[in-house]
């Protein structure tokens, strides 16, 4: 199976199709990886690999990534992961979809390189709503499965770590201020329910000058109309 090493970063990711490249970032919160999209209500794996080479990855220590802990990791870490990995496949530009906190991790690479992304699918956005616990509960979780095998790595350390992830606002990652100013065209399948709440998918598609929003898709009677809504925009935002 395929992987990139930088900097003691071991990713592994698999590509499916051929085409304008959709990187695709899955859901599963601090444990997202590839595998998962199978288990979503829809897997852009599967749906979209006809038409684009789509492309997914186990995020750094879920799955078959590994990483270093460091108190100053947050989402840049992950950011710098995946424009290593577009640059490693030698990829200028792509679509991102990004389930769960993959919608994060979408606004993040649109934040920090605007000229790589060409449209966004963002499907069922997380996002602060009288919530904080249950994002905490998550990430300890997750720390607590790493922790034997990473001794070396302090209280403090985790804690800060999962500061820097979800101790901010909004979508954890960027501001309203970014969203409000980004001009990549969006596509958002909104959430409902406890961390992926309605009003965040609201007020993405409200602040971003460029974008739609779906709300109902992942019940069998929208779901084809959807699917059929996420390939008309991916390809009206590709390259010919």
């Amino acid at each position: 199976m395929p992987s990139y090493e930088r900097s003691g970063v071991v990713l592994y990711y698999e590509s499916h199709g051929e085409g304008f490249p959709v990187l695709a970032f899955a859901p599963g919160g601090m444990r997202s990886t590839a595998s998962i999209w199978e288990s979503s209500p829809w897997s852009p794996l599967r749906e979209l690999s006809g038409e684009w080479r789509v492309i997914a990855m186990d995020q750094r220590n879920a799955g078959r990534s590994r990483a270093p802990v460091g108190s100053d990791d947050g989402w840049h870490s992950y950011t710098a992961d995946h424009i290593a990995l577009l640059d490693h496949l030698g990829l200028e530009r792509c679509h991102v979809i990004g389930g769960c906190i993959g919608s994060s991790y979408c606004l993040g690479l649109m934040q920090v390189a605007p000229e790589r992304v060409a449209a966004a699918v963002l499907q069922n956005p997380i996002g602060l709503a009288d919530n904080r616990e249950a994002f905490y509960a998550m990430f300890d979780q997750w720390a607590d499965s790493l922790r034997e095998e990473r001794p070396e790595v302090s209280e403090q350390s985790w804690g800060a770590f999962r500061e820097r992830m979800y101790g901010g606002d909004f979508v954890f990652n960027v501001s309203r201020e970014f969203v409000r100013s980004c001009e990549t065209p969006m596509l958002i399948l909104a959430g409902d329910d406890l961390y992926h709440p309605a009003a965040i998918s609201r007020e993405i598609a409200d602040l971003a000058p460029d974008a739609e929003r779906v709300e109902h898709w992942k019940d069998a009677e929208s779901l084809e109309a959807a699917l059929a809504r996420v390939r008309s925009f991916l390809g009206a935002h590709s390259p010919s």
